[in-house]
């Protein structure tokens, strides 16, 4: 299944939310489980995004769907990145070489 990178910014209505029920973090990895993603990791950051998770979704239209709904929301803004693993990477880029 494919990996995804995605980075968020809260917005001040999410820091609101958040500092009124921090448990509402689970409940949103609750509600993007439901909507076809599932979250690997997760970690706060410090510094210009507030968030960093480490999806697996069947295909880019699901965490595009996924980015979309949680967007849309107004409490916070997704990057999402399409990632690979260092393994497959690795794989691709010794296929290519023999290539030559």
């Amino acid at each position: 299944m494919p990996y995804y990178m995605m980075l968020t910014k809260l917005t001040d209505i999410g820091r609101k939310t958040i500092m009124k029920n921090p448990g509402r973090i689970w409940e949103v990895n609750k509600e993007v489980e439901a909507m076809g993603a599932k979250i690997l990791t997760q970690y706060a950051l410090l510094g210009e995004y507030d968030f960093v998770n480490i999806l697996e979704a069947p295909n880019n239209t699901v965490i595009a769907r996924v980015a979309a709904q949680l967007g849309s929301r107004g409490t916070m803004t997704p990057l999402t990145l399409s990632a690979i693993t260092i393994e497959d990477l690795v794989k691709e880029v010794q296929m290519a070489k023999a290539l030559e």
